[in-house]
């Protein structure tokens, strides 16, 4: 067995994972949020990079230091509290909403545009063969790189680095005055929008994906596999970050062809209209297409192999299973999918934020199981109520708490419980709960 892999196997993986972190949310988000933005722009993006592209690959640092699997990253939490977070995790960024979004996003973007009578009908026909697809390709997991990192992904960065440049040489308006909550909270905005993509929750799955596709390329050592999975993250991160400054950039200038949109996809689809005619439709269709599939693959294939881990059912059969159910339920429609989807973000990504947070300052702590345990409660008790506010129950009653007006409530007693964690309980105690 090698412990090694060539540089164009390295690539493929990078390539791989961006592919599967470039989906619906990282395409129809950023051209809004640059828009509103306006003159403030580089604030917002600043922050949505922190949450879209820094903590991502930061997690995926987290994954591989921890060892690659789900397992090793929590085994200082309870089994079932850790499998019932797992489980949470891999329903939102599978059949739930994530991944059903990709298949909306690409018929609204991708071939709604080319539609006489587009109605539910086309919705659903479109559903279906698009999850086929994603099944198909998902079905023979040990061949993922060879199938997204040479072939599908190289497509899609081509079609991305053609509008990137189109944008920045031929920009279709100017910059003018920011919107809304950018105008006093531009970084802080940026920042929550990034919870949009899913990628800190993708991240965690991803890594464990990219675990067992270096394995099936001969990787053993454990060692070398962390160093690929950093290799990866960075080459995905370093791709993300061109497309999030090139889409804002796109937002940012947008105001006088796109003014009223009430989406990025709308915005994009004029912008590329204005910079290449007619063609502009095709170009950001196969854009859409390529982007939202590759990411439909990795979010099936990564959900199968969880649940066929925890269960007797095959991986094969987890597939059909995911991949129907996200048909089914990309027939909600999008406005209301992503209504649906924000209360869980606010409520699970302050949790998924923490336990990254604590495999890097684990070494540090006496008690790491009693850490974990303090840690992941007060980020959910406060997580729990940022997602109250933003599902509009009255938690008025709590506004007194710091950076709570901003749904960030869980940032400082978080960061407070960690910091006293490093100073609580003995080595002793902790080898005592261990046994």
């Amino acid at each position: 067995m090698k412990n090694s892999l060539k540089t164009s196997d390295i690539l493929a993986v990078g390539f791989m994972l961006f592919a599967f972190f470039l989906g619906a949310g990282n395409i129809i988000f950023p051209p809004l949020s640059g828009q509103l933005a306006g003159e403030n722009v580089l604030s917002a993006m600043l922050g949505f990079l922190v949450t879209a592209v820094g903590l991502p690959l930061v997690t995926i640092i987290a994954v591989a230091i921890a060892g690659g699997t789900w397992d090793h990253l929590t085994k200082d939490l309870p089994v079932k509290a850790a499998t019932l977070m797992a489980v949470l995790i891999f329903i939102i960024i599978g059949p739930a909403f994530a991944a059903p979004r990709t298949g909306l996003v690409a018929y609204e973007m991708a071939v709604k545009p080319f539609l006489v009578d587009a109605g539910q009908t086309s919705l659903t026909l479109f559903s279906i063969l698009f999850f086929m697809v994603a099944m198909f390709f998902a079905w023979s997991q040990g061949k993922l790189i060879d199938v997204i990192g040479k072939f599908l992904t190289p497509t899609l960065m081509i079609g991305l680095l053609i509008l990137a440049v189109a944008v920045f040489v031929n920009p279709q308006g100017d910059i003018l005055a920011a919107q809304g909550d950018y105008v006093d909270q531009a970084f802080t905005k940026g920042f929550l929008e990034g919870y949009n993509t899913m990628d800190t929750f993708a991240s965690l799955m991803f890594g464990m994906l990219l675990v067992e596709a270096i394995k099936n390329k001969g990787v053993t050592d454990q060692k070398a596999i962390t160093q690929y999975l950093i290799y990866a993250g960075t080459i995905a991160a370093i791709g993300l970050a061109v497309v999030y400054i090139s889409l804002f950039y796109l937002g940012a200038t947008s105001l006088s062809i796109a003014a009223g949109a009430d989406n990025g996809g709308v915005i994009l689809s004029l912008y590329t209209h204005a910079l290449f005619g007619s063609y502009g439709q095709v170009i950001l269709s196969l854009i859409v297409l390529l982007a939202c599939l590759t990411t439909a693959i990795g979010l099936v294939s990564a959900c199968s192999d969880y649940f066929s881990s925890i269960t007797r059912v095959p991986y094969k059969v987890w597939v059909i299973v995911v991949g129907s159910s996200c048909a089914l339920v990309a027939n909600v429609g999008l406005s209301q999918l992503i209504t649906l989807s924000v209360p869980m973000l606010f409520a699970l990504y302050p949790i998924a934020i923490a336990l990254v947070a604590l495999t890097f300052t684990r070494k540090w702590m006496p008690n790491p199981q009693l850490s974990y345990r303090v840690v992941m409660l007060v980020s959910l008790c406060f997580a729990l109520l940022d997602a109250a506010k933003v599902s509009g129950i009255d938690v008025s009653a709590f506004n007194m708490l710091p950076m709570f007006e901003y749904g960030m409530a869980w940032v400082l007693p978080t960061a407070s419980a960690i910091i006293c964690m490093c100073f609580i309980g003995s080595k002793e105690e902790s080898a005592i709960e261990a046994a």
